[in-house]
């Protein structure tokens, strides 16, 4: 048991190191992430600000999260994609368009809640 334990651990570890060294990579290139991240730190602010309940508040958040999710897959699909092949193909400027869609449907989805959310609060 105690053997199962070190190897979770340590694998839980290595997990936390590789997903820093991607987060720290995509930081370092990408604009987008580094929008969506400010964005996100003030959507936040604002859902602790107002007097939200705590499920309003964890959608927010949540959904905020999600969004630099889908950013950092986008960027793995853009950069493997770019990996295999600099020339350009339909197939590749198919994955990468959808990559970006994805991100875009996120970001609709975060919009769509705070709509919701500002109009319980101060709707009609």
């Amino acid at each position: 048991m105690l053997h199962w334990l070190g190897a979770e651990c340590r694998r839980i570890g290595w997990t936390l190191v590789w997903s820093w060294r991607g987060w720290r990579a995509a930081w370092a290139t990408e604009k987008t992430l580094r929008q969506w991240s400010i964005a996100n730190v003030i959507s936040a602010a604002c859902a602790l600000a107002l007097p939200l309940s705590p499920g309003e508040r964890a959608l927010i958040i949540a959904l905020g999260l999600l969004i630099l999710a889908a950013e950092l897959l986008n960027t793995a699909i853009e950069e493997i994609t770019d990996y295999i092949s600099q020339r350009h193909h339909p197939r590749a400027a198919k994955a990468k368009d959808c990559g970006s869609a994805g991100v875009a449907l996120t970001a609709i989805a975060a919009g769509i809640a705070w709509l919701v959310v500002l109009w319980g609060l101060y709707g009609p």
